[in-house]
């Protein structure tokens, strides 16, 4: 592994790891709207949100694992991603924690983490653009997680803690894809899959049906927004 193939990617992952505290931090200018105005923005930044992750699923994970996997496994980790965590979006509402948003978050960067890593040596210009979809990926993904969390009487000093140490897990899911996952393709492909079935368990059953604001039509538009983000890197990489 090369020394400079390592900072490249620490480097990328740990700027794109910095957009979930700073979309957190945007929730403290909430205050400044007009309520009305407030909640419409609120709505329209889980939906663009939602279609980011769309995104990420539909023109990144899931082409790139498929490559990588027989028909028969892609199809049944993508299954199984979405069951376990039905199990564990199950036992968060038993417990009563709120943190589906958090646990989307952590599905959509780890995975594309991993996978900028392992693509790097070969694919530096998708690796590059990867670091950038995902930044502004985890920008409104932070925001809405922030809010959840909060929403649910965490304190915000603690939760925003939580976000700061989020920002080292990118660098070392990156770490890991090129020094384990660039000769392992078919590892690298099953965690695209697993995640992707998660990533949309998690987008039906807690994210598209918070957009909805009766006679308003803007949040909605995030979520054709969210995906025009995705759609745009992937045609740039492409």
């Amino acid at each position: 592994m090369e020394q400079g193939s390592l900072m490249q990617a620490l480097l990328l992952a740990t700027l794109a790891g910095a957009s979930i505290p700073v979309g957190a931090a945007l929730t403290w200018f909430e205050g400044w709207l007009p309520e009305q105005e407030d909640n419409t923005l609120r709505h329209f930044v889980m939906a663009f949100g939602g279609g980011a992750l769309v995104s990420a699923i539909a023109l990144v994970l899931v082409p790139e694992g498929v490559e990588m996997l027989a028909p028969g496994w892609a199809v049944a980790l993508f299954g199984l991603g979405g069951l376990a965590f039905m199990l564990v979006d199950r036992a968060l509402d038993q417990s009563g924690s709120k943190a589906a948003m958090f646990l989307a978050m952590l599905l959509d960067y780890v995975p594309e983490a991993l996978a900028l890593g392992a693509l790097l040596t070969a694919k530096a210009d998708v690796a590059l653009l990867m670091a950038v979809m995902i930044a502004l990926q985890n920008l409104p993904e932070g925001f809405n997680a922030f809010r959840e969390m909060t929403g649910a009487g965490l304190a915000r000093a603690r939760v925003m803690v939580v976000f700061l140490l989020m920002v080292p897990v990118g660098p070392l899911a990156a770490w890991v894809g090129l020094s384990f996952l660039s000769d392992a393709p078919g590892m690298l492909g099953a965690v695209m899959l697993f995640a992707s079935g998660g990533i949309l368990f998690l987008l039906f059953q807690d994210i598209a049906p918070r957009v909805p604001l009766k006679h308003h039509w803007v949040p909605s538009f995030g979520a054709v927004a969210g995906f025009m983000l995705g759609l745009a890197g992937y045609l740039i990489t492409n």
